[in-house]
C-alpha cells in the first residue's frame, strides 16, 4: 500500500486467482481512512513486455480495434459505468442477457458489471438490435469502455 500511496494513480484493482484487492485515494492524495496498514512487499522485476504472438489462423478476433469504435448517426453506444468485471449472464450456465443480432428493448438488461461483489446491472438505452458486443465475458473492463452498439428501431 505504501507503494501505491506513492504513485500518481488514482485506484487500482489486483485479481490473482481468489484473492482480489482494491486500492483507492481519496481527492487529497492518501490513502482512505480505515485501510488497515500492510507492510511493503519486496519488488519484483517483471519482465519487459514482448511482441504480441500472431494469432493462429481462423481464431476468433475482438469485434473492435483498440480504437474507440465507429458509431454511425444515431445508433447508440453503451459505455461500461464502471471500473469491474463484465458479465454476459446472471450467474454461469445459465443463458446470456441479450446476444449479437439479438433485439432489445429500452431499460432491458445486457449485462453485470461487478466490483469487489458489488454488481451493477447495465441496461439498454433504446430498443433495437445489438450489432457489437466489445467485451468479453469475464473480462475487466473501464470506466467508459464501449460495451455493445445497438441500432435503435425506427
Amino acid at each position: 500500500m505504501a507503494l501505491f500511496e506513492r504513485t500518481g494513480w488514482k485506484a487500482m484493482h489486483l485479481k490473482l486467482g481468489d484473492f482480489d484487492l482494491f486500492l483507492s485515494k481519496d481527492g487529497s492524495g492518501s490513502a482512505l481512512a480505515g485501510a488497515p496498514s500492510v507492510p511493503a512487499l519486496p519488488s519484483v522485476p517483471t519482465p519487459a513486455p514482448s511482441a504480441p504472438a500472431p494469432a493462429p489462423a481462423g481464431a476468433a478476433q475482438p469485434s473492435a480495434s483498440a480504437g474507440d469504435p465507429v458509431v454511425p448517426p444515431g445508433w447508440v453506444l453503451v459505455t461500461a459505468p464502471s471500473l469491474g468485471t463484465f458479465y454476459r449472464a446472471p450467474k454461469p450456465g445459465v443463458p446470456m442477457f441479450t446476444d449479437l443480432g439479438a433485439s432489445v428493448a429500452k431499460d432491458s438488461e445486457l449485462c453485470l458489471i461487478e466490483v469487489m461483489k458489488l454488481f451493477t446491472t447495465l441496461r439498454a438505452t433504446a430498443t433495437g438490435t445489438v450489432r457489437e458486443i466489445y467485451a468479453q465475458d469475464g473480462q475487466l473492463v473501464e470506466y467508459g469502455q464501449p460495451l455493445f452498439l445497438i441500432e435503435p428501431d425506427a
